[in-house]
């Protein structure tokens, strides 16, 4: 305790009306204490510090003029929300951060009243805000009452385009409501586009009031029979010198941009729109990513998302990895395929680093491209990438590709087209939690009519699998791999393409086959060496594909065993789905197969480690132990002697 920081105002602020007692002075000092609290904490936790460091004063300054939780603040994302956390009566809690049973690492409508939304996808703010005024406007409820709605969304995330559909509705619809749009420079990785770069311009000119000014000014200058024409003069200097006019174009009346680090500035104009705003409202602020912690500021991602660290140096705690990451072998093996084959090129939605492609965009910069957080453009520009004759690699976490699946159905997979999917973050995640869980992708990928859908079961069977992708041009194809290392297998010198739809023997034995879909397999070898000490021998296959299946191996596992289980890191409607339709039209359970399909359960599952959370889905060594010894019977026989 004693090395944490000495906070004496923020000690009296239990709640965010407790902000009301203090001056705009003490509520500078606030600020400052509170991200002194925010760096001690997250360093005892790990997760996204820079973020929360960006918004220190807004949230205070927010939580100042607004009434929480009457009035609703919706965190786009909500991986900036660690502050507004420690404000509203989660301060003694705030050390449990991404642990199991803690605070999550995002806003969460179960955790709080002061979380309005939940939320840890970007650009649902807007759309979010718009139906809390409406609701309001309507006569609707909602715990703690319905005030304003104040959305705070990044200049990363209001390049999406629901941003700018909500954006377009609010406008059309006039409702009183706010939008703080956080511009960083910096979301994940830098924002590109044009957007960003429009933003930019913005920075080196004069003030938005003092334009204004000067536009009035301009047209009294003018003859009388010139004044006519004063208004387009007035919106063709405005248009020069702020980038108000495409918002206003979008019915939000635009205020900035304003320093969001200067509470002087902050707190006399979030006072007056909160007092006068009569239709939406669009405030540009200004801030700094990693905002007062010098690592997290000298860091290339600007202290985005960390392990524990020393407060003092800023270094982070990380375990000793005995096996590369499946990330970083994916990223490899992609950067020794593209060396040879021009044609391969890379796709990410706003995640270089995550997805391990910041190494290509080096050295190939002219075949990599970053789309922002705009998955649905992404999906549909790989599309068309390889209907022009290339090799795309669309490369996405599993949760995030969710956000593209009407163009994966439509762009890709209706037009056969050769995008290849590489899915990161496969299976459960662990501090992250359930928005970031990649439960959902075979299911919905291996029900799509001429798609090819695969997971590695090791690192060394990605590198096989990202060179499968490179050599099929019949339609899509998708592989899937987990965050974390690999299991330490004997690394292959290249990839070597796979037969479609073969799936490989790992071990012979009797009585009961397991078909493995995924990294599970080595729990399942961890789980037959226990079982072998009970005289059960289970035969192993991995069966690399979910489709197409390998179906005279299934078939013969069926024949050759009394009892079969398949197992996977998806939820129910994937791969055991698939089998068990298999075996269903070809009669096999007609004889009395026994069949078991373990897959994630019908739940959401809360963040934790890794190994807890398939603690919770029952998908590990001991759980698929106790399914093998259920099936056959045995459990039963033991508990009957006992």
């Amino acid at each position: 305790m004693s090395d944490r920081p000495i906070t004496p105002l923020l000690d009296r602020v239990n709640r965010p009306s407790d902000l009301k007692q203090f001056s705009d002075t003490e509520l500078a000092r606030v600020a400052h204490e509170l991200r002194s609290e925010t760096i001690s904490a997250v360093s005892e936790t790990g997760g996204h510090l820079g973020a929360g460091l960006g918004v220190v004063e807004l949230t205070v300054a927010l939580h100042a003029v607004f009434i929480t939780p009457k009035d609703k603040i919706i965190w786009d994302v909500g991986h900036q929300c660690y502050p507004h956390k420690i404000l509203t009566e989660r301060r003694e809690r705030i050390r449990t951060l991404r642990m199991k049973d803690g605070l999550s690492g995002f806003t969460k409508r179960s955790e709080s009243v002061y979380d309005p939304f939940g939320a840890a996808h970007s650009s649902t703010s807007i759309s979010a805000a718009l139906g809390f005024a409406v609701a309001r406007d309507l006569g609707g409820e909602a715990p703690g009452g319905l005030g304003d709605a104040v959305a705070v969304i990044g200049d990363g995330s209001i390049s999406a385009g629901m941003a700018f559909e909500a954006m377009n509705n609010a406008g059309h619809l006039k409702k009183r409501m706010f939008v703080i749009l956080n511009d960083n420079e910096m979301s994940i990785a830098p924002p590109v586009g044009a957007l960003s770069s429009y933003l930019s311009r913005l920075y080196a000119e004069e003030p938005f009031q003092d334009f204004k000014t000067a536009a009035k000014g301009a047209v009294s200058l003018l003859p009388e029979p010139f004044r006519e024409g004063a208004k387009r003069a007035k919106d063709m200097l405005k248009g020069m010198t702020v980038g108000g006019t495409l918002f206003e174009q979008l019915g939000f009346s635009y205020l900035g941009p304003i320093d969001g680090h200067d509470m002087d500035q902050l707190l006399p104009v979030l006072r007056t729109v909160h007092a006068r705003a009569t239709g939406p409202v669009l405030i540009h602020v200004l801030t700094k990513k990693g905002k007062g912690y010098a690592p997290a500021e000298a860091a290339r991602d600007k202290g985005h998302a960390t392990a524990k660290f020393d407060v003092l140096t800023g270094e982070q705690k990380k375990s000793p990895s005995n096996a590369p990451s499946y990330t970083k072998v994916f990223a490899e093996s992609l950067l020794k395929e593209a060396a040879i084959d021009d044609k391969i090129c890379a796709v990410t939605a706003a995640m270089p680093d995550g997805t391990g492609l910041t190494q290509f965009a080096e050295r190939y910069p002219s075949r990599c491209f970053d789309v922002a957080i705009a998955e649905q453009h992404g999906v549909t520009f790989s599309a068309a990438l390889a209907a022009g004759g290339m090799k795309p690699f669309c490369t996405m976490y599993s949760t995030f590709l969710q956000r593209g699946y009407d163009q994966v159905v439509h762009d890709v997979a209706i037009q056969r087209l050769p995008v290849r999917f590489a899915i990161d973050r496969a299976g459960l995640v662990g501090a992250d939690g359930a928005t970031h869980a990649g439960a959902f992708d075979i299911a919905y990928l291996a029900n799509l009519p001429g798609f090819t859908v695969m997971a590695a079961a090791d690192e060394a069977e990605l590198v096989h699998m990202v060179a499968t992708a490179v050599a099929h041009d019949e339609g899509p194809i998708a592989f899937r791999f987990p965050r974390g290392e690999g299991v330490g297998v004997e690394m292959p010198e290249k990839g070597i393409p796979l037969e479609i739809g073969k799936g490989r023997m790992i071990r012979e034995g009797k009585g009961v086959a397991i078909l493995s879909f995924g990294t599970r397999l080595k729990e399942v070898e961890d789980a037959c060496e226990a079982l072998a000490a009970k005289g059960i021998t289970p035969t192993i296959a991995d069966a690399r594909f979910a489709k197409p299946l390998d179906r005279d191996l299934i078939l013969q596992l069926a024949k050759d065993h009394e009892a079969l289980i398949t197992i996977e890191e998806g939820a129910v409607g994937g791969f055991g789905s698939h089998v068990a339709q298999l075996l269903a039209e070809a009669g096999v359970f007609d004889t009395g197969l026994k069949y078991r399909s373990m897959v994630l359960p019908d739940i959401f599952i809360d963040q934790s480690s890794p190994r807890d959370m398939y603690a919770v889905a029952k998908l590990n060594a001991e759980d698929i132990e106790a399914k093998v010894l259920d099936t056959l019977g045995v459990a039963q026989i033991t508990s009957k002697k006992a």
